[in-house]
């Protein structure tokens, strides 16, 4: 089959390799149907994070399953499905305790030895602890099946970083970043019931999405600027939630000081750049608490699967541009120089 593969800083490749198989009985093989390209993608891109030449590439993906190993009991060929950008073996006790993410037996897509999601099928270790069912007449509904390949990554992450700045029904909340996870941010915050959204962002096309998603006001500053804009909207307290949805010094160090006194920074960026900005003296003296991380996106894939498919929340609008698999080369330089927010792999 064919698959994207990297080989180096700028050097994305659609490669012949192995069909992937089913090799243990707990396993269930996918063909792929829609894919993305992740910002977070974008870090190995650059030459950021390190990869193997030749490593495959790729995290978000849905498609068909097309066989199952002996022992997997809830999927069968035929059933369209979603994937979080983890597997997990769905009964050690993080998985029990919603934390997959941190699962002993789990793994990321991509990683050495495994496939990556971007490709025209994927071996998914561990079938009934990770995929979760879609309903098969989502595959004749493109716009639907778009809002379905969200959940994957950036709309459970940017619920992650909601739940993690502790987003509540009137609360006033910040999200700092206008990437696809930031922009899921202001939908998750919106969803939740905040009564206020500042979205931090320099990009008009995106800050329009954001304003759809439920954003009330949008800074478009930066830095010190930014943080006496959002300070100026909030009659100088700042706001009770922050989402930092980019993973710098500097968006860590201006979501902390835009959080109101007591409240709570959910940070979902892939840390990049030593301390990311965190200054203890300032959260000890102002009581702001930190939380956040990797999402567990199958913790949250069923609830925000039941409000997609009620219509009640609809992340499609962050896709963009859509490429086929020998356009994602393109896509990829496309999202790195900011002419895409996100762009979809359609097979």
């Amino acid at each position: 089959m064919r698959a994207t593969v990297i080989h180096g800083p700028q050097d994305i490749r659609v490669e012949e390799v192995p069909d992937p198989v089913i090799a243990r009985p707990t396993d269930a093989v996918v063909r792929t149907v829609l894919a993305c390209i992740c910002g977070s993608d974008l870090w190995a891109y650059r030459g950021v994070a390190a990869r193997e030449a030749g490593q495959r590439i790729g995290h978000e993906f849905l498609g068909v399953v097309e066989a199952v190993g002996a022992d997997v009991r809830d999927f069968r060929p035929g059933d369209l499905v979603v994937a979080p950008f983890v597997w997990s073996d769905g009964v050690c006790e993080f998985c029990v305790e919603g934390l997959q993410t941190s699962c002993p037996h789990g793994g990321f897509w991509g990683t050495p030895g495994s496939d990556g999601g971007q490709g025209e099928a994927v071996r998914v270790p561990f079938a009934d602890g990770t995929l979760v069912r879609l309903p098969p007449e989502a595959a004749s509904d493109q716009r639907l099946l778009t809002a379905l390949l969200a959940l994957s990554d950036v709309m459970a992450t940017g619920h992650h970083a909601a739940l993690a700045a502790g987003v509540r029904e009137g609360a006033t909340v910040a999200v700092v970043g206008d990437g696809a996870v930031g922009l899921c941010g202001v939908l998750a915050a919106h969803r939740l019931g905040a009564e206020r959204i500042i979205a931090l962002g320099r990009h008009e096309d995106r800050t329009a999405i954001a304003r759809a998603f439920g954003a009330t006001d949008v800074v478009a500053a930066r830095g010190e600027e930014a943080v006496a804009a959002v300070r100026e909207l909030t009659g100088g307290v700042g706001a009770h939630a922050v989402l930092e949805a980019v993973g710098t010094e500097e968006s860590m160090r201006t979501a902390i000081s835009i959080a109101r006194d007591g409240g709570a920074v959910g940070y979902v960026g892939v840390p990049h750049g030593g301390s990311a900005g965190v200054d203890i003296k300032q959260m000890f003296d102002r009581n702001i608490a930190v939380r956040g991380g990797v999402a567990p996106a199958r913790a949250y894939i069923p609830e925000l699967l039941a409000d997609v498919l009620s219509g009640r929340i609809d992340p499609s609008p962050v896709f963009d541009t859509t490429v086929d698999l020998d356009g994602v080369p393109d896509g990829y330089r496309a999202m790195d120089e900011r002419t895409a927010l996100k762009v979809k792999i359609a097979f």
